[in-house]
């Protein structure tokens, strides 16, 4: 059994997030230390570690996910100019909390690739 996270709190609203979408699927919430003028995070309250461990069970979890991206884009107003998504996995792909998240970010030109910090 995977590990519980910061995220699984959050989800459990056991300590304070910013949560702007909430459903028995998915949490949507803004991200403690933005790299940009919106940067939201939406996870799986069923804790997923990586995309390596999505089953063909979460498929209507993951699919949530985007379709909770896009909502939540035209709600902050990002839409039409256009944003990023963006998933990371495992070390080498820079994921730091091992609760599957996808990442928003929009308010700004994002250029072709995110700076590394």
């Amino acid at each position: 059994m995977a590990e519980e996270t910061i995220f699984s709190k959050i989800i459990r609203q056991e300590i304070p997030a910013d949560i702007l979408y909430q459903d028995d699927l998915v949490t949507a919430f803004r991200d403690i230390n933005p790299q940009a003028p919106t940067h939201i995070l939406i996870v799986p309250n069923k804790l997923i570690p990586t995309v390596n461990d999505v089953t063909p069970e979460d498929e209507p979890t993951v699919g949530r996910m985007f379709t909770v991206a896009s909502k939540i884009a035209r709600d902050e107003g990002i839409a039409e100019d256009g944003y990023r998504l963006m998933v990371n996995c495992g070390r080498h792909g820079g994921q730091d909390v091992y609760h599957l998240h996808m990442h928003l970010f929009g308010g700004r030109q994002l250029g072709r690739m995110l700076a590394s910090k």
